[in-house]
């Protein structure tokens, strides 16, 4: 059984999310960052940056939510959170999948901090131009992908859901809104959030 390190209010909600997407058991290790857990030398063999969230498969240890959104997908590929290799899906899904850690956090810590940076400099281009990538690319919806929810939609979602609706730090948008209201309404989105909020 795969082994969740996470802990309550934090970036662990993609994977606990993802973990609920799946219909799998998996046992959730609490890491509680408020204490200092992600620092203790048992965990930092798991994910050395001390950060939650944290996956071990058996002998696999895997960091960062996207990388392991990518894992648990092809893991469970009956969970249908991928587009298998071959389909021309494919190449859009992992971009958005590392969209949101490699563009949407990076902008966020632009606004948050009312960074001036370079466009051409950053590796994320800048704040503006991010949010109106996945604006025009959520229009489309009602998934990141089109019609299949995928997990994708659970960096892409989390990683909203974090900017636009709990904090606020980015101005809310009709795409948004509706794409938000479509994630909210997923039961294991719901499942996650209690889990996350600590209840």
């Amino acid at each position: 059984m795969m082994q969740l390190y996470w802990s309550p209010r934090s970036r662990s909600f993609t994977a606990l999310w993802l973990m609920e997407e799946t219909g799998k058991p998996y046992e959730r290790v609490l890491t509680d960052i408020s204490t200092g857990a992600q620092k203790r030398v048992e965990y930092l063999a798991i994910n050395p940056m001390g950060k939650v969230p944290a996956l071990k498969d058996g002998d696999t240890a895997v960091a960062e939510s996207a990388a392991i959104c990518a894992y648990v997908a092809e893991r469970y590929p009956d969970a249908r959170l991928a587009p298998p290799v071959g389909d021309p899906l494919r190449g859009k899904y992992l971009q958005w999948l590392f969209f949101a850690p490699g563009c949407i956090e990076p902008a966020m810590v632009q606004i948050a901090t009312k960074l001036e940076m370079n466009p051409v400099a950053a590796g994320w281009g800048d704040a503006q131009r991010v949010f109106d990538v996945v604006d025009a690319a959520l229009e489309k919806g009602p998934w990141i992908l089109g019609d299949n929810f995928s997990a994708a939609d659970i960096a892409i979602g989390s990683a909203l859901n974090f900017s636009v609706r709990l904090f606020k730090m980015v101005p809310s948008r009709p795409s948004f809104d509706a794409y938000l209201a479509r994630c909210v309404a997923r039961p294991a989105f719901q499942r996650a959030e209690k889990i996350a909020a600590g209840s």
